[in-house]
């Protein structure tokens, strides 16, 4: 192993923890992004999966931003030096509910740091757990864990992987048109900076990709926002997802799922305009 692998792998164990309240106003402001109409959000009221990532927002000051739009490396995360950062994925596990007006404190822990090598050069995997726990409960209401992916920069001859065709039977489908309004207010629900999801000029030019890139996060919501349209009141127990191919803005994509034999399981996928797979999913009922 090398020596920059030992400092990236010394960052394993680190923690920090933050707290937040959840208020209403982004619960309001991700129901109008997701088009529904409006409705009151009372005190208890619990939020749907995913809808913790409206909180524990980054509030890194200004000048330590770095030039895409990310806090700059080191800190709680190892300092990667590669140029390109993405969600690759996150597994969870819902426990309880986490409901409006609790106070929350989230504890996050350097799980693992791994590094390979892909058809595009040195691949630096960083995986995070997160323990959220509501009103100083002792056991977290939600478990997940964040896979983050850092990699070389886009090079003229790189050759992109093959493409994985989705599942043609689906049970439930639904169009997503990924226009920059629902980019940029999905950046600013998350206090998201990275300049790939709303500078269109930064990405094409200098990361290299042909569109806007369409959060890893949204559209893992949209899929679990499926599962809350076409089965209203299911109790998701864990949720697993992984980012297969980018998503663009350049056109409209579809999230799909297909509720499987044993009843509780639900696999859940996104597929772009040519039918290729971009996230694979699966969730479990209680």
């Amino acid at each position: 192993m090398s020596t920059q692998q030992d400092e990236l792998r010394s960052w394993i164990g680190r923690s920090e923890t933050v707290e937040d309240a959840i208020h209403p106003t982004p619960v309001v402001a991700l129901t109008a992004t997701l088009d529904y109409p409006p409705a009151p959000v009372p005190a208890g009221t619990a939020l749907p999966p995913l809808w913790h990532w409206l909180y524990f927002l980054p509030m890194h000051r200004q000048s330590e931003i770095g030039a895409d739009g990310h806090a700059r490396r080191g800190g709680f995360l190892p300092p990667v030096p590669l140029p390109r950062r993405m969600w690759a994925g996150g597994q969870f596990e819902f426990r309880a509910p986490i409901r409006v007006g609790d106070r929350v404190t989230r504890t996050s822990t350097i799980d693992d740091v791994s590094t390979k090598h892909g058809r595009t050069g040195q691949l630096v995997f960083v995986k995070v757990r997160h323990e959220v726990r509501c009103n100083e409960d002792t056991d977290p209401s939600l478990v997940e864990f964040h896979d983050i992916v850092y990699r070389e920069a886009q090079g003229p001859n790189d050759v992109a992987p093959p493409p994985q065709a989705a599942p043609t039977e689906a049970a439930w489908r639904r169009q997503i048109v990924p226009d920059d309004v629902l980019l940029f207010r999905y950046s600013a629900l998350t206090f998201n900076g990275h300049r790939i999801h709303y500078d269109r000029q930064y990405v094409t030019q200098v990361e290299g990709y042909p569109g806007l890139i369409v959060h890893g996060p949204l559209i893992a919501t949209l899929l679990m926002d499926l599962l809350r349209r076409e089965l209203p009141g299911a109790d998701v127990a864990s949720f697993r997802f992984k980012a297969v191919r980018p998503t663009f803005d350049l056109n409209a994509f579809h999230v799909s799922g297909q509720p499987q034999v044993d009843g509780k399981t639900i696999r859940l996928w996104a597929s772009d305009h040519e039918g290729w797979l971009t996230m694979d999913a699966t969730a479990v009922l209680r």
